[in-house]
């Protein structure tokens, strides 16, 4: 489900902690979390958000009827036991933490792609819901993020976009890096462009989502990960502790994001509406 604000310009600012929205003809309800802000000069300055909607338990006088269509398929669970979700809070994790919800993530697209194509649940889930493969990697490149200055927010988008810069002057052409990093440096540029052009009105987390979502259609997520970890701007915005600067954990990162390369993952267009790529 794609939201928006009420007014096009964004002017009208307000915050969605959630969408409910119920089926008569089958008699499901469906729950779309957001708990973020809508309108221009708030939290991202995002004018709209793809939300991914979770079926909630029915109600008793649900329960007898009939059901015609599949539930969605659930993103894991295990990770609950670690954080509670909330609009306010954003919990920090431990590395060991983060590398179980990234582990999670991978194991519930395998398993998706594993079962009959009649039985898989919503892909959109796995990549985009609760913690699915964009929160997973969220965790990764929000631990040891250095702290911002007094007012003034920094988004992960911010870091890439900083990456992005660095990988397209000079500097790392001087270096006569072989082929195939000059070519992973392209195709992150290239999908970096894209979603900076797009004519969508998304946030910066947003273009974050949109990043890992192609990335995973495409097979680079472990290609930028590498890229991303031998940055200098990651040395510049990033604490020692931090594991993208942890060459162990990031190798065993990569490992586990080379599992998706076996499957051929497709998105829903409301994903990467907008972007030609």
């Amino acid at each position: 489900m794609q939201r928006s604000p009420d007014t096009p310009t964004g002017e009208c600012r307000g915050h969605q902690t959630h969408l409910q929205v119920s089926a008569e003809i089958t008699g499901h309800t469906y729950r779309f979390p957001c708990g973020r802000w809508l309108g221009k000069g708030v939290d991202d300055g995002s004018l709209e958000r793809v939300l991914v909607g979770e079926l909630t338990t029915p109600s008793a006088e649900n329960e007898d009827r009939p059901c015609r269509t599949p539930p969605m398929q659930q993103s894991p669970g295990m990770m609950r036991r670690f954080v509670t979700i909330s609009p306010n809070s954003k919990p920090k994790l431990n590395t060991g933490q983060i590398q179980e919800g990234v582990g999670e993530a991978i194991n519930g697209i395998v398993k998706h792609f594993h079962k009959p194509e009649k039985e898989r649940g919503s892909l959109a889930v796995l990549l985009c819901g609760e913690f699915g493969l964009v929160w997973a990697l969220e965790q990764v490149f929000l631990h040891g993020f250095k702290s911002p200055r007094l007012f003034k927010n920094v988004f992960i988008w911010d870091f890439l976009e900083k990456a992005q810069a660095y990988f397209e002057s000079p500097e790392p052409r001087e270096k006569s890096q072989d082929e195939n990093w000059q070519t992973r440096v392209r195709d992150f540029c290239r999908f970096m462009r894209a979603i900076n052009s797009s004519p969508r009105s998304i946030g910066k987390d947003g273009k974050f989502q949109m990043l890992v979502c192609l990335g995973a259609r495409d097979h680079q997520l472990h290609h930028w990960i590498a890229l991303l970890a031998d940055c200098p701007i990651t040395a510049q915005m990033y604490e020692e502790f931090a594991l993208i600067k942890e060459h162990t954990l990031v190798n065993s990162l990569i490992r586990v994001l080379q599992t998706l390369q076996e499957f051929n993952i497709t998105l829903e267009a409301s994903l990467v509406k907008g972007i030609g790529i």
